[in-house]
């Protein structure tokens, strides 16, 4: 398999969900991480033809080797996820966030009468954290809103009591516009200060009820007095409150430095997460599943888990985070199972990353099994080229009533619906099944190859000998035939039929190329049966009304615009119907819906 296949396959299992992902070149070294809302979308259009027209983007592209993900709730997340994965790897084709320049928070600090205030620096003992924030101008927009409703100061005097009580200060230009009441003259006292810090705390906390009940009240007093205009004012700020970010998952200050290991089982294997956080942001992940063990259970993989991730990372940590209800003393390592808060949401989103792990674990193996399927394929049918292009026809009909086919196409070993197509007959009249059949395969080459498209390794027809030959005889009306292998498949023994040969030929019942063709067939058959289905219901809304004495084109108009459907003219009563039909046109309406559901 080519590098460019290897690329094609990994950004089919990409979830359609926000993420970060890192690009890994053949040495296994990260040279890019980026972020997005779309992990599916963003990561594929670095490998689509408009990419090649950008010659950074093309390089990065050639140099991908392999790509993996981590899965986060919202955009805010990964624009923090990004900045923490760039920071510690300094991917060389980084160029944004690639310094220690680190996300902004608002601090309240450890002052009398505190300030409010944007900083990129972090130290607990100098102030109150709340963030960080992924954009400036929501910090800004957050700062203007909270230096509107409460009175908080925005110099940096010192306002101690000798500085007060001497008159060191005077009142400044906010003072006079009303954003301030003066605590440098002593004009405001510490506890009423104080009062105004703990309003605004109730926001940047997100306790939005308790500033929900302030705004509110403001509104409710500005209406009393007809301050219709303050009012509005005020409702524009609660509705810029609601609309602020939710707290980040993956970068919070309030968690610290500690360990996540989650794990979930099947029968056969389990299955293990890891995040490791420093200063409260995810510094490394890891995913691996493991065969169990004769009754193992989650906590014994665990605690295997622990040992064997702690000795790889050198992680000195002593709090670990889990999934499960451990109880077990293990030593200076504190473990244990959050119920609430911002720790239960890392658990949830380590959970997240985990089942998404054990999907493309899953659709790996389906792979792997698809691959060795075409492989006995090959071996079996003497293939010149593995068949990982295969097409299978088949039709539908009762006694010639609306004849169809369907043709389906597997790449490598499964299905693609993108490229399934239906078949109406055009030049076959009367039941002929071999008839339909070489129409359609005509019609379907002979359109590949005017449109210069790929022909399949494989063609696959769902019929003995009969249906087999009518297929051949198309592909020699386009001298194709020879260049294509194609077979047929029975139903009754599952013989396989080759072009020319007297004796069917049996694959082992157990074997996966077997299955192959048979899941080819089936589905064949299920996408004609259902066209069918279609059809014929089309046909009979169409024209069967019309079998009704007295019923013809314009009673057959009206009937439709009064009841919209068929079965709304089929459940339309006798009275409603009377209103367009005679007793006579009713009573044959009926036994025709009758012998309908008779069929």
């Amino acid at each position: 398999m080519t590098n460019d296949d290897k690329i094609q396959k990994l950004l089919a299992t990409l979830p359609h969900e926000p993420g970060v992902y890192k690009f890994f070149d053949r040495n296994e070294k990260i040279i890019y991480v980026g972020k997005a809302k779309d992990l599916k979308n963003r990561v594929s259009s670095y490998f689509n033809e408009t990419a090649k027209s950008h010659i950074k983007t093309y390089k990065l592209a050639k140099a991908v080797a392999n790509i993996e993900y981590i899965l986060v709730q919202n955009e805010y997340d990964a624009f923090l996820l990004e900045n923490s994965l760039i920071k510690k790897n300094k991917p060389r084709y980084n160029i944004q966030l690639k310094d220690d320049k680190s996300y902004p928070y608002i601090a309240i600090n450890k002052e009398r009468f505190p300030r409010i205030i944007s900083t990129r620096r972090y130290n607990p003992k100098q102030a109150t954290y709340y963030g960080p924030y992924a954009r400036v101008k929501a910090i800004n927009s957050l700062l203007d809103l909270i230096r509107k409703l409460y009175y908080i100061r925005t110099c940096n005097l010192n306002l101690s009591p000798d500085n007060i009580a001497n008159k060191k200060f005077k009142v400044c230009l906010e003072y006079h516009i009303g954003n301030c009441l003066g605590p440098c003259e002593g004009l405001q006292s510490v506890e009423d200060y104080e009062q105004n810090i703990k309003e605004a705390e109730n926001i940047l906390k997100r306790d939005i009820k308790t500033a929900k009940r302030f705004f509110q009240e403001k509104m409710q007093e500005h209406a009393r007095l007809l301050e219709f205009e303050k009012a509005a004012k005020v409702k524009i700020k609660l509705e810029q409150l609601e609309a602020f970010e939710e707290k980040s998952q993956v970068a919070n200050p309030n968690i610290k430095n500690l360990e996540v290991i989650t794990v979930i089982s099947d029968e056969e294997e389990s299955f293990i997460n890891y995040l490791q956080l420093k200063n409260g942001a995810i510094v490394n992940t890891l995913n691996y599943s493991i065969k169990k063990k004769l009754d193992e259970t989650d906590e014994d993989v665990f605690l295997h888990a622990l040992l064997d991730i702690k000795e790889k990372v050198l992680s000195t940590n002593k709090e670990v985070i889990t999934n499960l209800a451990i109880d077990i003393n293990f030593g200076e390592v504190t473990i244990y199972q959050p119920k609430i808060g911002d720790k239960k949401k890392i658990i949830d989103l380590s959970l997240k990353n985990l089942k998404q792990y054990k999907i493309d674990l899953y659709n790996q193996s389906r792979e792997a099994k698809q691959q060795v399927a075409m492989i006995e394929l090959q071996k079996s049918f003497n293939l010149k080229h593995l068949p990982d292009h295969i097409e299978c026809f088949d039709n539908s009909n009762i006694q010639g009533s609306s004849p169809v086919a369907s043709m389906v196409c597997f790449k490598d070993g499964l299905p693609s619906k993108k490229d399934y197509r239906h078949f109406n007959i055009k030049t076959v009249l009367g039941p002929d099944d071999f008839g339909y059949m070489k129409e359609i395969v005509e019609r379907r080459y002979s359109r590949l190859i005017k449109e210069n498209k790929d022909l399949p390794k494989l063609i696959v027809i769902d019929g003995g000998k009969g249906q087999l030959n009518a297929a051949c005889d198309a592909l020699k009306a386009l001298n194709i035939y020879g260049k294509i292998p194609i077979v047929g498949i029975a139903k009754r023994e599952e013989e396989i039929f080759f072009p020319g040969d007297k004796d069917s030929k049996l694959l082992d019942k157990r074997s996966a190329a077997l299955k192959l063709l048979q899941h080819l067939r089936n589905e064949a058959h299920r996408f004609a049966i259902t066209f069918h289905r279609q059809k014929r219901s089309s046909t009979f809304t169409k024209s069967s009304l019309l079998d009704v004495p007295g019923i013809g084109e314009k009673t057959l108009k009206r009937l439709f615009q009064e009841f919209k459907t068929l079965k709304g003219i089929e459940a339309a009563t006798d009275e409603e119907l009377a209103k367009i039909l005679g007793k006579t046109q009713i009573q044959s309406l009926r036994e025709l819906f009758k012998s309908k559901k008779g069929k």
